[in-house]
């Protein structure tokens, strides 16, 4: 391993020995259940206000007068709206979240499944499908992660050798089939494996400068016709966390190892490594009202390896493309990236209906003409949130984030992380 990797990976055990000393976990209203830890995200919804709820009182429906106590009910969320996508130009998304259980709620976490389709009408469109699946019991959980999308992209080469108004543009189609199939081996510790494929077809450059020159990278910049990263991985994820969707208290931590070797149709031998932690604090005991710290962090790297250009770690494309509040997708792209972010939450009405969120990231990458955790690019922002659906938890964020030479708003359904 090369001496600077060496220095990255140090940086890196040094940052997680810290985090882990530091938030040791306190865990509110918990109980463990077969040696695992169920988190109510809600003491009681009755409390709570929400979109449907409004809808319910202007059309006049009048709610059921039982409740379903199986716990096995889909709670659908659905949010149209326009936004502009990268590369130019605006696109009509649709997004979909549905928070359901495949167990009874004291042994078995919400699983989500969203669904965010997206067109301009013309040649741009996506189809991503995400999931995270438990199964009864929680003795497993299935992570998939499905994608088409005629994807225009921007790009400013490796590290900062490009300022913010010298990218160059790119399109092509893309093709993603993530699914990674995890056991429980104790607690809320699962391992298990995965199959990774990223496809990509019709490469173009559409700047006039092409992209191998733009870069003075000699792996996957020659813009042919297709590019394939084809892999397996071992996987380990430690949640405890009832609610992915809308996290009211635990902690989750994610560790990848992926290897793509030509015989199983990459065009590189090449390797990564992605490590992410997520810590989520209660600042109050009050188990209707919304007052927490949120902290991220991951570590993202390709070692030496001959790792494409499209597939090297960049902002905003980690697993579930939250990164990077206040930049532009892809802003930052290089062979190791470490991000942290945190993020305060908190209601502003006493039912839960209105709430806001400050938030501030910060990352680092190697370079030609930077250095990695000596230079760091800081966003910054705050949003609003409403509630949609106060069963799954799931709210409608718009979050306006700023950084140097860049600013913009986020719409999403559900939290960002």
């Amino acid at each position: 391993m090369a001496q600077d990797d060496k220095r990255y990976f140090f940086y890196f055990a040094l940052t997680i020995l810290m985090v882990a000393l530091v938030y040791q976990p306190k865990v509110y209203a918990q109980r463990p259940v077969n040696e695992i830890e169920i988190t109510q995200h809600i003491a009681d919804t009755s409390k709570q206000r929400d979109l449907i709820d409004i809808g319910k009182e202007i059309l006049r429906i009048k709610p059921p007068k039982s409740v379903d106590s199986t716990g096995k009910k889909v709670y659908f969320s659905f949010l149209p709206f326009s936004t502009a996508v990268p590369g130019g130009g605006h696109a009509l998304i649709t997004s979909t979240t549905a928070g359901f259980y495949l167990g009874e709620r004291t042994n078995t976490y919400m699983s989500k499944l969203t669904f965010t389709p997206y067109t301009n009408f013309g040649k741009r469109f996506g189809l991503p499908i995400r999931s995270y699946i438990w199964l009864k019991e929680n003795n497993w959980v299935i992570d998939g992660d499905i994608r088409l999308l005629k994807y225009p992209h921007e790009t400013w080469g490796i590290g900062k050798e490009h300022h913010g108004n010298q990218q160059i543009n790119l399109d092509y189609t893309y093709f993603r089939l993530y699914q990674h199939a995890l056991k429980r081996i104790h607690g809320g510790l699962f391992m298990g494996i995965g199959y990774d494929l990223d496809y990509r077809m019709n490469i173009k450059s559409t700047s006039d400068i092409p992209l191998k020159e733009y870069t003075s990278y000699p792996y996957g910049t020659d813009l042919k016709n297709k590019s394939i990263s084809s892999g397996v991985s071992l996987n380990f994820i430690y949640d405890t966390r009832a609610n992915s969707i809308n996290t009211w208290a635990g902690n989750y931590a994610n560790l990848q190892f992926r290897i793509n070797p030509t015989f199983l149709g990459s065009d590189q031998n090449w390797k990564s490594l992605f490590f992410e932690i997520r810590r989520y604090h209660r600042l109050t005991q009050d188990r209707n009202r919304q007052n927490m710290i949120a902290m991220r962090s991951f570590f993202w790297t390709v070692f030496n390896s001959k790792a494409p250009y499209l597939d090297l770690p960049n902002l905003g494309w980690d697993p579930y493309n939250s990164s990077g509040r206040g930049f532009p997708v892809s802003r930052f792209r290089s062979k190791s990236l470490y991000y942290l972010e945190t993020e305060y939450r908190r209601d502003i009405t006493q039912n839960g209906l209105f709430g806001f969120v400050a938030f501030v990231n910060f990352t680092t990458i190697n370079g030609p003409k930077n250095t990695m955790f000596e230079d760091w690019n800081v966003g910054t922002g705050a949003g609003a949130r409403i509630k949609f659906n106060k069963n799954s938890g799931t709210n409608i964020g718009i979050d306006y984030g700023i950084s140097k030479n860049h600013r913009g708003v986020r719409l999403t359904l559900g939290e960002v992380f």
